[in-house]
């Protein structure tokens, strides 16, 4: 069986991938940009920009679910559960790469350019437009009225309206 040397096709930004909240769509450009600068560095110098990568994912993902808390979301919600099954996926592969597999790194790479238009068209999306209706900043993460937050704990995946 031969094996491909052709380089990995890099994600490309574009208006569709836009949540409607300026900071959002700003940390969703470097995490996009991240997993490019990944997928042109080769594998076996891969891991330092990997690790870039999980840290600015860290803080990207408790960003958001900051301001879930902030406007009326249980911590358990199924938006912050699908980032915390990402973040332990992303967690285990360093062991991997520095056991025997160097091209998981670009498997992982390539597999969350795939998941995350998904993920920012729908959660990200709904999260975005829940914000914006309760006059959320999420500049200053602040609330405008703080009583706009009804005593209801939601647990949708990204809006009070989310059913998956």
């Amino acid at each position: 069986m031969q094996t491909s040397t052709a380089a990995p096709e890099l994600m490309h930004w574009t208006d569709s991938l836009n949540t409607g909240d300026a900071r959002m769509d700003e940390t969703h450009q470097e995490f996009v940009d991240m997993i490019n600068q990944i997928l042109a560095t080769p594998e076996d110098e891969q891991l330092p920009v990997y690790k870039a990568f999980l840290a600015h994912t860290v803080e990207h993902f408790a960003q958001e679910e900051r301001w879930m808390l902030a406007t009326g979301f249980s911590a358990d919600n199924c938006h912050a559960e699908h980032h915390a099954t990402i973040l332990e996926t992303m967690r285990v592969v360093e062991a991997h790469y520095l056991d025997t597999d160097k091209q998981i790194i670009t498997r992982l790479a390539e597999a969350l350019a795939e998941w995350f238009p998904g993920h920012a068209n729908s959660m990200d999306a709904g999260l975005a437009a829940h914000l914006k209706s309760v006059g959320f900043d999420s500049e200053t993460e602040t609330l405008a009225d703080p009583s706009a937050i009804k005593n209801v704990t939601m647990s949708g995946c990204g809006s009070v309206s989310c059913t998956s």
